[in-house]
C-alpha cells in the first residue's frame, strides 16, 4: 500500500526547509514566496505543524537563541524529512507529467470510448452515461 499524499502545509514547510534551516517568521515568509502569495500560514498553524513534524522526525531544532528577549528556534530537515520531500516531489511530478500528457492529447469526438454515449436531453451541458451502469 502506498503512503497518503502529503498535506499542503507539510509540503510547503518541508520545501521551505529544503535549502536552509529557518526560524518561524522566516518560514512564514518563505511559504508565501513558494506559493506566490497564495498561502499565508498563520502562526498557530505553523507551530502546530512544526510540533507535528518534530514528533514525526521529519524536522529537527537546529539552533535555539534569544533574540530581543524572546526564544527563537531554527528548524532544519532531517534525512527522513529530505527523503519524504523527495518522494512527494517525485509523486507530484509524475502526476503533473501525466496531466500534461493527457491535456496535450488531441481527442476527436469520434474517439470517445465505445462504452460512453451522450444522454438525450440537451441543454448547454453535455451529460454522459456508461452503458449498463444505470439501466
Amino acid at each position: 500500500m502506498t503512503e497518503r499524499a502529503m498535506q499542503e502545509p507539510t509540503l510547503l514547510l518541508l520545501t521551505a526547509l529544503a535549502d536552509a534551516p529557518r526560524h518561524g517568521y522566516a518560514l512564514i515568509q518563505e511559504i508565501a514566496a513558494i506559493s506566490d502569495g497564495r498561502v499565508k500560514m498563520r502562526t498557530g498553524t505553523l507551530y502546530g505543524a512544526l510540533d507535528r513534524l518534530l514528533q514525526q522526525g521529519l524536522i529537527e531544532v537546529a539552533a535555539e537563541e534569544i533574540v530581543d528577549g524572546r526564544a527563537r528556534r531554527t528548524y532544519a530537515l532531517t534525512e527522513g524529512g529530505r527523503g519524504a520531500l523527495t518522494t512527494e516531489a517525485e509523486r507530484l511530478s509524475a502526476v503533473a507529467e501525466e496531466a500534461q500528457r493527457r491535456l496535450a492529447a488531441v481527442r476527436e469526438p469520434s474517439a470517445r470510448p465505445a462504452a460512453v454515449r451522450p444522454v438525450a436531453g440537451g441543454g448547454k451541458l453535455a451529460f454522459f452515461k456508461v452503458r449498463g451502469a444505470f439501466s
